[in-house]
């Protein structure tokens, strides 16, 4: 697809990863609208555009949370071509010592904040019939898990899971959906923590010390530029590619991911009604990445 002159909505625009992608896009001759909520990471993009003379985005100040807000932001926006769901928290404590507030803040945000986008725009982008792409930006965790980390990665891993299912369900429609998977980046979301609303203050984890924080924060420092992040987002759309890993620095953990999960499956004959059933499956799977609407007749 060519981007030049499309629409482009992003979650979470102004700040990290999402502004590189906004960068990104704005390279390609994109039209944007970026969603915020601190005003100053606003009015450090909006000198950005305004310095290396591109044209400037529409702001629009939205809670990911809000699902209100979310559908008048759509409606504000008329036709959108690509959806970027990027907006995230993340927050870091031994999983058993969390609180109902911890599952809450971190899964609504990061999971719930992209089912409120797909819900808010997908109707439109489906309607206006000119085709687009949807980019749910996830993580490595969606992948890899760590003790730190539980419900950061459940919330990574459901991003994953929907998006691998809603790539069927748009193909169709000429609307390509990319899972978009960074490792570490050049970015301030290490401190999370430090913003959590007071809604959400019952935690379970420990009081976050920020001197902790601001030494884990210079991990980060070492982290991908987020602007060449998402210039390969803009490339993974472009080739329509359903995931899209920027980080080449993890070989070796999928090559254990692949083995182990070979290693779990039971050496023993499988029924051929079963195999039948799995082969179905397959083939329903490429017919609907091909365009096909798939129905429960198809996998029986």
């Amino acid at each position: 697809m060519n981007w030049q002159g499309k629409t482009a909505f992003i979650t979470g625009g102004v700040s990290g990863i999402g502004f590189g992608i906004a960068r990104a896009f704005a390279e390609a001759g994109m039209d944007l609208i970026l969603s915020y909520r601190n005003e100053d990471y606003r009015a450090e993009a909006e000198a950005w555009f305004v310095k290396n003379e591109f044209a400037p985005p529409r702001f629009v100040k939205l809670d990911v949370t809000d699902r209100a807000g979310f559908a008048k932001a759509a409606a504000d926006a008329g036709k959108v071509h690509v959806l970027v769901n990027n907006a995230g928290v993340s927050v870091f404590g031994p999983t058993d010592e969390a609180s109902y507030a911890d599952y809450d803040w971190i899964m609504g945000v990061n999971f719930g904040g992209v089912v409120n986008g797909l819900v808010s725009f997908l109707p439109g982008m489906k309607a206006h019939g000119e085709g687009g792409h949807v980019v749910n930006v996830a993580s490595m965790a969606a992948y890899l898990s760590g003790p730190q980390a539980g419900i950061y990665t459940a919330s990574k891993f459901a991003v994953r899971g929907l998006t691998e299912s809603l790539r069927y369900n748009l193909a169709p429609y000429g609307i390509g959906v990319s899972l978009m998977c960074p490792g570490l980046t050049k970015t301030n979301a290490w401190d999370s923590a430090l913003k959590r609303p007071d809604g959400f203050a019952d935690s379970g984890f420990k009081t976050a010390d920020k001197a902790e924080l601001e030494q884990f924060g210079t991990a980060f420092d070492l982290g991908m530029d987020p602007l060449e992040v998402g210039r390969k987002t803009l490339a993974g759309m472009t080739e329509n590619r359903g995931l899209i890993l920027t980080h080449p620095e993890f070989t070796e953990d999928f090559e254990e991911i692949y083995r182990t999960s070979l290693d779990a499956l039971p050496k023993e004959p499988v029924p051929e009604g079963r195999l039948h059933i799995e082969k179905l499956r397959r083939d329903a799977n490429r017919a609907a990445a091909a365009g096909k609407m798939i129905n429960l007749g198809d996998l029986t």
